[in-house]
């Protein structure tokens, strides 16, 4: 689990993508925007929360290095 954490930098940069995308479902409407839009924004909000960052675990199982 340790090769899956992400740093400081990182996660307030995830912090800051997943805030815009979480402001921009508000302006537009929680009853208008598509339910895949909520899937980068929840996941975004929870790798910087926790450090554990999802999408970088699949990348890294997609695309091992040898």
């Amino acid at each position: 689990m340790k090769d899956f954490m992400i740093g400081r930098p990182m996660r307030f940069f995830l912090l800051v993508i997943g805030a815009v995308i979480w402001l921009g479902i508000y302006l537009t409407g929680f009853n208008v925007v598509h339910w895949v839009l909520y899937l980068p924004a929840v996941f975004l909000i929870f790798a910087a929360v926790t450090g554990i960052c999802p999408g970088m675990m699949l990348s890294k199982k997609l695309f091992k290095q040898n």
